[in-house]
C-alpha cells in the first residue's frame, strides 16, 4: 500500500517548524547508527518560482541534489530532496525559515537484471512492509542506479533486503559522488 506523507506518524524524523520569531525548533532524529539516507520535504506554496528560489538556495554552496520529487497538494507543494551534505543542507534551509520534515529513507541498489525493480518490491511486500514513498536517484553511486524508499519498517526491510543481498547506499556514499 502506497500512503501520502500525511498519513505518516511523526516518529519517521526531525519534525521542524518555523516558530513566530522566524527561528526554526525541532526534535532531534536518534543516532544515526543504520544504514539510511536523509529525506528533507520542504513545505512550500503552490509556484514554479517557490521551486526555483528553493534550489537556488544550494547554488555555490557545496550541497548538492542528488534527487528531486515535487508533489502538488491542495494547498501547498511538497519538495522532497536528498542532499550529497544533509547536514550543511539542514542549515540551509533551517537559516531559510523553511517548514521542513527530516525522513529516513532506503537507498537501494538495483542489480543488473531487468527484474530488479520488481524483485525490491515484492521483498518488502511478502515482508509486510508498505512502500510509502520511491524515487530514482540523479546519481548512481558505485556504478549501480539506485531507488530511495521509504517504508513503513525500515529495520524489517534492512533485514529483508540484506538476506536477498540487495545493496545500500549510505549519506557517505551520496558525500563521495560528487
Amino acid at each position: 500500500m502506497i500512503r501520502s506523507a500525511a498519513q505518516l506518524p511523526a516518529r519517521r524524523g526531525t519534525i521542524m517548524s518555523q516558530d513566530h520569531s522566524g527561528g526554526t525548533q525541532h526534535r532531534p532524529s536518534p543516532a544515526r547508527t543504520r544504514p539510511t539516507i536523509r529525506q528533507f520535504t520542504v513545505f512550500s506554496e503552490n509556484r514554479g518560482s517557490q521551486l526555483i528560489e528553493l534550489l537556488k538556495r544550494f547554488e555555490h554552496t557545496g550541497v548538492r541534489i542528488v534527487a528531486l520529487s515535487v508533489a502538488d497538494v491542495a494547498d501547498c507543494s511538497l519538495i522532497r530532496l536528498l542532499l550529497n551534505r544533509p547536514e550543511d543542507g539542514r542549515e540551509i534551509l533551517e537559516r531559510a525559515g523553511l517548514a521542513i520534515i527530516e525522513t529516513e529513507l532506503l537507498g537501494v541498489e538495483l542489480p543488473d537484471d531487468h527484474r530488479s525493480l520488481i524483485e525490491v518490491c515484492k521483498a518488502l511486500v511478502q515482508a509486510n512492509i508498505e512502500i510509502i514513498q520511491a524515487y530514482p536517484l540523479l546519481v548512481r553511486p558505485r556504478g549501480r542506479p539506485v531507488v530511495a524508499f521509504m517504508l513503513s519498517d525500515i529495520e524489517t526491510a534492512l533485514q529483508t533486503l540484506d538476506l536477498r543481498r540487495f545493496g545500500m547506499i549510505t549519506e557517505s556514499d551520496l558525500a563521495a559522488e560528487l
